[in-house]
């Protein structure tokens, strides 16, 4: 599907869910290019089941020189695609209303903040004198510290454009590995950016659909990512029972992780409020909650939870969000990225009715997406990370 713009701008959308890894690249890059000479970008989304090397080989004959990001997800998002745990999804953005510059920073563990700074500047240093901008950043999932990458790219563009992104994710049973692409690349450990620049605009959408459970607490001490003690509690004693869990989860890893994975906390910033996951085990004997973004001490937290209900009144909302930046212009296409854990709570029926959801803010315009183990988002203040978290970009 293609939607095309007045001033000469086109974003198309492309998904197959060939088994063969390099007919499905081939297949969804045809869709998403046609017989179109100007296409300026394309963002690939792949199964994690998938070949990567071969998936790349059955776009390129196709896609040519154009530049090209994108990263492995556990499964894409598109309107209309059934087989979508193994599928390849291509976007792809044209013609001369669109200006792209893409970069690459490799070897990222022990250097995050570096590595996000130097990509960033990659991708801004040749300017662009277009007014509307937006930058894309798409991570390595298995990589601590998103948040230093962040803070990184931060350093350099400051609140000058919104930034937008994911974490690659592995496949949750089949494949422990992610993977990302820039050009002709296959990477990991790796940051991927973009910058997109144009004569339309850019709104971004986000939401989560989890609600508060009692009153605030207060961090009494944490570690970075390791919440040791809540209102000078255990902090797993303190977060358990405030949300009234069983007793197994109290003690058995896998009960934990359960109870845990779709019951986040809140996280008061000076941005607003941010989400953290805090369903991995591992600090459970010591009483820790362990999340993959910072929890400062000294800071405010809540206790969450939702249900499907919640969930997908939340991809209405963000979807919403994002075409209202449009200030009255179609969009072109959405864009989501969206947590895995989110996916989980919804299951394969609620997946299906999120994606109907979303593709109905975007209609006629094309829709594509994918699942992340981390959430880009930055519109105001300085955090840029969420965690079960949906952030939708709306292209106009």
């Amino acid at each position: 599907m293609v939607s095309t713009g007045a001033d000469h701008r086109w974003f198309a959308v492309g998904t197959s869910g060939a088994a063969d890894p390099r007919a499905a690249g081939a297949t969804a890059a045809r869709a998403a290019v046609g017989d179109r000479d100007d296409a300026r970008l394309l963002m690939v989304f792949c199964s994690a089941l998938h070949d990567p090397v071969a998936v790349l080989a059955g776009i390129r004959p196709v896609a040519g020189a154009t530049p090209l990001i994108g990263c492995s997800t556990t499964a894409v998002i598109a309107a209309g695609q059934s087989d979508v745990d193994s599928g390849v999804s291509v976007v792809a953005l044209g013609g001369p209303g669109f200006d792209v510059t893409t970069g690459v920073s490799l070897d990222v563990s022990g250097r995050q903040r570096e590595a996000g700074a130097e990509v960033t500047d990659r991708v801004t240093r040749a300017g662009t004198g277009r007014r509307h901008q937006v930058l894309v950043l798409l991570t390595d999932g298995l990589v601590v510290g998103q948040e230093e990458m962040l803070a990184g790219a931060y350093s350099v563009v400051g609140a000058s454009m919104p930034m937008v992104g994911g974490a690659s994710t592995p496949h949750p049973t089949a494949a422990r590995h992610t993977f990302q692409f820039h050009g002709d690349q296959v990477v990991a450990d790796a940051v991927v950016g973009a910058v997109i620049a144009s004569d339309g605009p850019f709104g971004v959408g986000l939401r989560h659909g989890w609600r508060k459970v009692g009153e605030p607490m207060i961090v009494t001490k944490s570690d970075r990512n390791e919440v040791l003690t809540l209102d000078d509690r255990p902090a797993v004693e303190a977060y358990l029972s405030r949300l009234g869990a069983p007793p197994e989860a109290f003690a058995d890893p896998p009960a934990f992780e359960r109870f845990a994975e779709c019951r986040p906390i809140g996280v008061r910033s000076r941005g607003g409020e941010v989400v953290r996951n805090v369903g991995n085990s591992s600090g459970l004997a010591r009483g820790v909650l362990c999340s993959s973004g910072e929890v400062p001490e000294g800071g405010v937290i809540w206790p969450m939870e939702g249900d499907v209900d919640t969930v997908l009144q939340a991809a209405d909302d963000a979807c919403r969000d994002a075409v209202a930046g449009l200030a009255g212009a179609a969009p072109l296409g959405l864009i989501a990225f969206d947590c895995e854990t989110r996916a989980r709570l919804l299951g394969p029926d609620g997946q299906r009715r999120e994606v109907r959801r979303m593709a109905a803010h975007a209609r006629p315009a094309p829709l594509a997406g994918l699942y992340t183990w981390g959430e880009v988002a930055r519109t105001k203040g300085i955090n840029a990370f969420h965690n079960q978290t949906l952030v939708v970009l709306a292209v106009g």
